[in-house]
């Protein structure tokens, strides 16, 4: 299946010399899934989502604000554009025809497209079960922390006897710092940020929290994610609704739609803009030898992530990197700061060694592996 009736025509272009209150108006009444800004040419994207996450004065020029992704033919296949809007790290891109900007594609046209075939698949066999959570009384400060730390963008929120109450997202955070700052002040600004990273997460969390059982079709989740705009939601065991058994995301999903058969091991990179020194194939062949030590593991999928933070040091910036396994015991991950792709890299790896050592006298399960590979092929 390729994208030549999935994409949209419907997309808007601003020039990268034009206010960022232009863009929010074209938000607030055409409400597209992102803009195209160019430049005597294709620059990238805005998003809303961008929009929401940054504090930034109407007459900043678009330019300051844009985002790379990666620029989809129109005749590509839907397995090479979920690819490659995973690699980019966004969920919607521009389509070209002949060189010439045509549309736009995004997640949920995708997901909405393939969505008859999703049944197939259970959300056991693509979720992510290491779930990193919170409780009610942990503070905003910590709590982006734990987001930056694994790289994430929703963290359930569990009471005190451990039971499933909420989630709280980054929009959510970003929501209660930016109406702060809006709001008139004659005190100390910094001592009023102090005072909201002390707020308990149970202040700024959605509850109820939106959660399907893990014995469900992955096309119910994504019919419940596309009907409400989730990202996301929280997965629970069968016929028990207040626990976190993990997470269901549209990346996982995408990515799902990627798996191949083959015979080398299938790495995933999201941000491959990032990356300096690194080349795709020096990272896919570190993250095979960390594989081939513990034979007994059985890995069918790798995912690295990189994202960058603002800090640099003599011009380089801060970069973390988080590697997940997909194994047929479950998921291990890695996770490591630097600076630079390939300093960040190297951390993540050795951490990566070290939780896959735990996993080394796990069997072999390929049984598991062809019925998933499968039923993806039937797409």
């Amino acid at each position: 299946m390729d994208i030549v009736d999935i994409a949209t025509r419907d997309a808007v272009e601003v020039d990268a010399s034009q206010r960022l209150a232009k863009v929010r108006g074209v938000f607030e009444h055409e409400n597209p899934k992102g803009v195209i800004v160019t430049d005597d040419g294709y620059e990238g994207i805005i998003t809303e989502q961008q929009l929401l996450q940054s504090h930034v004065e109407d007459s900043t020029k678009v330019g300051a604000m844009v985002e790379s992704a990666p620029k989809i033919d129109r005749s590509s296949d839907v397995r090479d554009v979920a690819r490659m809007l995973i690699e980019g790290g966004t969920k919607v891109a521009p389509v070209f025809e002949n060189d010439d900007h045509w549309g736009m594609i995004t997640a949920d046209a995708i997901l909405d497209a393939v969505l008859d075939n999703l049944d197939v698949l259970s959300i056991e066999q693509i979720h992510t079960d290491s779930v990193v959570t919170v409780t009610e009384d942990t503070n905003v400060g910590r709590t982006i922390n734990l987001l930056r730390e694994n790289g994430i963008s929703r963290l359930p929120v569990l009471n005190e006897n451990g039971r499933l109450t909420g989630m709280v997202t980054t929009h959510d955070i970003i929501e209660v710092a930016v109406r702060d700052m809006d709001k008139p002040t004659h005190g100390d600004r910094a001592g009023d940020r102090e005072r909201m990273l002390d707020i308990p997460v149970y202040d700024v969390m959605q509850s109820p929290v939106e959660t399907i059982e893990i014995d469900r079709s992955v096309r119910d989740a994504v019919e419940v994610m596309l009907e409400h705009d989730y990202g996301g939601l929280v997965v629970t065991p069968t016929d028990e609704e207040d626990a976190v058994a993990g997470v269901l995301t549209k990346t996982d999903v995408l990515r799902a739609l990627t798996f191949t058969e083959e015979e080398y091991l299938d790495v995933q990179i999201t941000n491959i803009d990032l990356l300096d020194t690194l080349q795709r194939e020096e990272i896919r062949r570190n993250v095979e030898q960390v594989v081939e030590k513990y034979q007994r593991m059985s890995v069918q999928h790798a995912h690295v992530r990189f994202q960058k933070h603002k800090e640099k040091l003599r011009g380089t910036p801060l970069i973390q990197c988080q590697i997940r396994l997909r194994t047929n015991r479950g998921q291990v991950a890695g996770s490591g700061e630097g600076y630079g792709a390939d300093s960040a890299f190297r951390v993540a790896l050795d951490r990566l060694e070290r939780n896959v050592l735990e996993l080394k006298g796990t069997r072999s399960d390929e049984q598991y592996k062809g019925q998933l590979l499968r039923k993806l092929n039937k797409l």
